[in-house]
C-alpha cells in the first residue's frame, strides 16, 4: 500500500484548503509545490526595496471573511492567534470622477445610497435585500452551479443581478458616480461589460463589501496561507517546497493526487495517465486576458482629489462606466487601451506596518491582452495622476510585471491571466469541461483543486474544499465534511 493516502501538487490557497480538508478527515496529506515558498498569488514579499513589504497578488479579502471554508477554519481567530488582524478601511472601494467626485462603498447600504443621489433609493433596492440574505447567497455562489442551495429560495433573490450585465445593472442608474461604481468593481470580472456574467461579479463583490467588508491582512497576504500551512502541520500533513512536478514518476506513491494546477498543466504531467480526449478537452479550456501589475514604494499617501478615495482600500481608477467599458472591450479585442482601467489597492491606508515610517505601499494592475510583454506603467500612472495630481512625484521606488513575466513566475496564470480561466457564462457552468464532477478526472486517482474549477478565481479555498470532497467521496467512502480542525495550545506546543 502506498504511504501517503493523498499528494496535493502546489500550494497556492487551493491546494492547501484541499490538503487542509483531507487531513481534517484523517488522512496522510503532502503537499508538494515548486516556488521556494507557499502561497502562490497569497504571497507578501519586499518586491521594490528593503523593509516594504508587497503582496504578490491578492491583498484584499472579502471572499476570505465570507468563505464557508475559511469560517470553518476560523481564519480570523487563527489570524489573531498569530497577532495579525483583518483591517477594514473607512470606505471599502472609491470610485474617482473628473472634478474631484467619487462614488463610494461602505459597510452601510443606507450610508452609501445617501451619496449617490438621484441613485439613493434604486440602491438601497437592489443590494439592501442581497444584503439581508447574503448568508444564503454566499454559499451558493461559491459551489458548483450543480449543486442544490441550503435555502434555495433565499438564495434566488440573487438570480435577476446574477444573470446580467455590468452593462444592464449599471441601465439600472442615472448618476455617474453610482454608474462609475458598477463599472469599477463589474471589471474584475475580466470582460466586457456588454457580456454576462460581469454583473454578478460586481454584484457579489458589492454584496460581500456591504455585508462582510473589503479588509486587508495585518502585514500582508502570508498570513493567511500561513495559517494553513500551520493548521496542515498541526494535522500531521507537510509541505515540501521547491520541487516542480514535471510528470507523475517525480511523486511519491499515493491513493490519489490532486492538482492546483492550470488545466494544461495537468494534461502534461498525466499526458499518459489521461484519455486524449479528455486532454484534448483540457487543452481547449479558455483563459482570459492578462494583467501588467506595478508596485510602489511612496513617500506620502497617494493625493486623491477626492477625500474619500484617500479613505479608501481599493480605488477603482478609469472615468465614468462608459471609458471603462471602452478600455475592457480594447482589451478583449487584442489592444492596450490608451486609458486602461486601474485597479488600484493602497494598504497603507490602515496598515502601517507594511512600510517604515514616512512610506506607503501601493499597487496597481490593468487588464492587458494574453501573453503580453507590454509595460503599462506609464499609461497607468497616467491614468492615477489624471484623478491624484502629483502622485508620480511621491514614487520612491517600483517594480512592473508585464503579462508575460506574471506567467514566468506563476505558471498557473496562463497568459498572465491571475483568475486562471475566463469567466464566461459557458465556463462559470462546466469548470474546466463538461463533467458532472468538476473535480474528477477520468482517472479515478487524479482530481483537479485549483481556480480552473467552480467558483473559479480568489483567495476563498472552495475549490480546494469542494475537490477534497469529491475525493473523500469517491475514494474514501466519506460523505460529511469533517470537523473542524482542532488549534494547537501554548501549553499543547510547549509540551
Amino acid at each position: 500500500m502506498p504511504d501517503l493516502d493523498a499528494v496535493v501538487v502546489g500550494a497556492g490557497p487551493n491546494g492547501l484548503a484541499a490538503a487542509l480538508t483531507l487531513a481534517a478527515a484523517g488522512l496522510s496529506v503532502r503537499v508538494i509545490e515548486g516556488a521556494a515558498t507557499v502561497g502562490g498569488g497569497c504571497r507578501t514579499a519586499e518586491l521594490t526595496e528593503p523593509g516594504v513589504r508587497h503582496d504578490v497578488c491578492s491583498t484584499v479579502h472579502p471572499l476570505a471573511v465570507a468563505s464557508p471554508f475559511f469560517r470553518w477554519l476560523d481564519l480570523e481567530q487563527r489570524l489573531s492567534e498569530r497577532h495579525a488582524r483583518l483591517l477594514h478601511p473607512d470606505i471599502a472601494f472609491a470610485h474617482p470622477l473628473d472634478g474631484g467626485r467619487a462614488g463610494v462603498v461602505v459597510r452601510s447600504v443606507d450610508d452609501t445610497a445617501d451619496g449617490l443621489g438621484p441613485d439613493a433609493r434604486m440602491w438601497s433596492r437592489t443590494f439592501a435585500p442581497l444584503v439581508d440574505r447574503m448568508d444564503a447567497i454566499v454559499p451558493a455562489v461559491l459551489a458548483p452551479l450543480r449543486s442544490i442551495p441550503s435555502r434555495p429560495l433565499a438564495a434566488a433573490r440573487f438570480a435577476p443581478v446574477g444573470v446580467s450585465s455590468a452593462k444592464r445593472l449599471a441601465g439600472r442608474f442615472t448618476g455617474a458616480e453610482a454608474r462609475g461604481l458598477i463599472a469599477g468593481v463589474s471589471a474584475h470580472a475580466m470582460l466586457p461589460l456588454d457580456r454576462l456574467p460581469t454583473g454578478a461579479f460586481g454584484s457579489l463583490l458589492t454584496v460581500l463589501a456591504h455585508g462582510v467588508g473589503w479588509p486587508v491582512v495585518e502585514g500582508g497576504s502570508q498570513a493567511v496561507v500561513d495559517v494553513m500551512t500551520a493548521a496542515l502541520a498541526e494535522l500531521g500533513g507537510e509541505v515540501v517546497t521547491g520541487e516542480w512536478v514535471g510528470s507523475l514518476a517525480q511523486l511519491p506513491a499515493s491513493r490519489v493526487v490532486l492538482f492546483d494546477l492550470a488545466p494544461t498543466q495537468l494534461a502534461d504531467i498525466a499526458a499518459e495517465q489521461l484519455p486524449p480526449s479528455y486532454r484534448s478537452a483540457l487543452r481547449r479550456f479558455r483563459h482570459g486576458p492578462g494583467v501588467c501589475k506595478v508596485d510602489w514604494t511612496l513617500s506620502g499617501p497617494v493625493p486623491w482629489t477626492s477625500d474619500d478615495a484617500r479613505r479608501a482600500g481599493t480605488v477603482h481608477v478609469g472615468g465614468t462606466f462608459e471609458e471603462v467599458a471602452a478600455a475592457e472591450a480594447q482589451v478583449a479585442a487584442g489592444r492596450h487601451p490608451e486609458r486602461p482601467f486601474v485597479l488600484v489597492v493602497q494598504p497603507s491606508v490602515v496598515d502601517a506596518s507594511r512600510a517604515p515610517a514616512g512610506k506607503h505601499v501601493l499597487w496597481a494592475y490593468c487588464h492587458v491582452p494574453a501573453h503580453s510583454g507590454v509595460d503599462m506603467t506609464v499609461a497607468m500612472e497616467q491614468q492615477i495622476e489624471r484623478f491624484a495630481p502629483g502622485f508620480r512625484d511621491l514614487v520612491v521606488a517600483r517594480t512592473t510585471m508585464t503579462a508575460a513575466d506574471e506567467e514566468r513566475a506563476h505558471p498557473n496564470y496562463v497568459g498572465g491571466d491571475i483568475n486562471v480561466g475566463a469567466a464566461t457564462l459557458r465556463q462559470m457552468l462546466f469548470r474546466p469541461v463538461m463533467r458532472w464532477d468538476d473535480y474528477a478526472t477520468p482517472n479515478p486517482s487524479l482530481f483537479l483543486c485549483g481556480s480552473a474549477t467552480p467558483p473559479g478565481g480568489g483567495v476563498h479555498g472552495m475549490c480546494g474544499m469542494f475537490a477534497a470532497r469529491s475525493v473523500l467521496r469517491k475514494r474514501f467512502g466519506i460523505k460529511d465534511m469533517p470537523p473542524v480542525p482542532a488549534r494547537q495550545t501554548a501549553a499543547d506546543a510547549a509540551a
